[in-house]
């Protein structure tokens, strides 16, 4: 299964669409066979689902997303798993193993609108963290 990871340096992002990179990891039988990074590609409505589908993304891994963004992913059949943070490769190994568990979002309605990867400061609970 191919999924992505919102990463900001070593660390889940907290909001998908304004991570600088996504991490992108092939796992089969419950290892890693190919690990990759791919810079956020801008935050516009519909367009990372997109551009992750191209990609053959199965499933996103964030902190956080609104719903409409949670909307178009199901649209192009991409899984996602939210409220999610840590560091990248606990992640990656607690979703190998199965054992990688969501949460509610760390987005709460309308944190991203109007804002792309500019916005200075975000929403979330752990404000601190994502000072730019």
């Amino acid at each position: 299964m191919r999924i992505a990871i919102s990463t900001d340096g070593d660390n889940v992002s907290a909001h998908f669409g304004r991570c600088p990179t996504f991490t992108i990891v092939d796992i089969k039988n419950g290892k890693v066979e190919k690990r990759e990074s791919v810079a956020n590609p801008g935050h516009q409505p519909g367009f990372i689902p997109q551009f992750l589908h191209e990609r053959g993304v199965a499933c996103i891994v964030a902190g956080g997303m609104g719903v409409r963004a949670t909307g178009f992913f199901q649209e192009y059949g991409i899984k996602t798993i939210v409220g999610v943070s840590g560091r990248i490769d606990e992640v990656i190994e607690k979703f190998a193993q199965g054992k990688l568990e969501g949460g509610e979002s760390l987005c709460r309605p309308g944190a991203g609108k109007g804002y792309g990867l500019d916005k200075s400061r975000c929403d979330h609970p752990h404000q601190d963290e994502c000072v730019r």
